[in-house]
């Protein structure tokens, strides 16, 4: 693929961030309750802190797992058909454009493309509520790495970008940047989710997120002549 084609890292780790409200929605609360299950008392905020970052870690390295087997397709795809990678920018900026939609609170269409990973959920969120309540970091790493298979709009966004990349290690680091970008307001949801909440609530921020993410869409497409393609 050309290597216009490629999505850079702090691309990847804006659209996170910029994402991170519709992260909230989906991810928020079982954040949140990590804090409100461990007993306070000493040492609370370092339990808390460790048994956030474990979370997270789990979730984020199933976003690179996820990222390493679409890439392997994609990859294989590539090899075999010359337009692939004009088909995979179309699709990854039109996932992007959809979540801004959705993020703006304008449109909800992306909600038809997460019911493509209802039927793995459907399989992987039996095994998440014998997790709860979660005691200690293994169970909260473990937890995590099943949540990162919760369908997200936002996630299948970027894995369309992570789709383009020339490798499959390229791919898994997009993933990972791009949960890096999340990463800060998922904390902030465990340390403080009221604050958070309301944020999230805000429609000013939630339509500003929301056309930064169409514009990072826009930029995506291959005719829109926005990029350097």
């Amino acid at each position: 693929m050309n290597p216009d084609l490629y999505l850079s890292y702090p691309s990847a780790f804006m659209i996170g961030l910029l994402g991170s409200t519709h992260c909230l929605g989906m991810c928020g609360g079982i954040s949140a309750s990590l804090s409100m299950a461990l007993p306070v008392g000493r040492g609370f905020r370092f339990r808390q802190t460790m048994m956030l970052l474990a979370f997270n870690a789990g979730r984020i390295g199933s976003y690179c797992l996820i990222a390493a087997l679409v890439a392997v397709a994609s990859t294989s795809a590539a090899n075999q058909w010359q337009e692939a990678g004009l088909v995979l920018r179309t699709l990854a900026g039109a996932l992007l454009i959809f979540m801004g939609l959705s993020m703006g609170q304008w449109w909800q269409g992306i909600r038809y493309v997460e019911r493509v990973g209802a039927p793995i959920w459907a399989r992987l969120s039996p095994l998440t509520r014998r997790l709860l309540p979660v005691n200690h970091g293994g169970q909260a790493l473990l937890l995590g790495a099943l949540w990162g298979w919760l369908p997200c709009g936002l996630i299948y966004s970027t894995l369309g970008w992570a789709a383009l990349q020339p490798t499959v290690g390229s791919a898994a680091l997009t993933m990972l940047f791009f949960g890096l970008g999340t990463l800060p307001s998922m904390l902030a949801t465990g340390y403080a989710a009221s604050r958070v909440k309301a944020l999230q609530g805000n429609g000013l921020f939630r339509k500003v997120t929301g056309g930064l993410l169409i514009l990072f869409g826009l930029w995506t497409l291959p005719f829109s002549g926005l990029g350097s393609h």
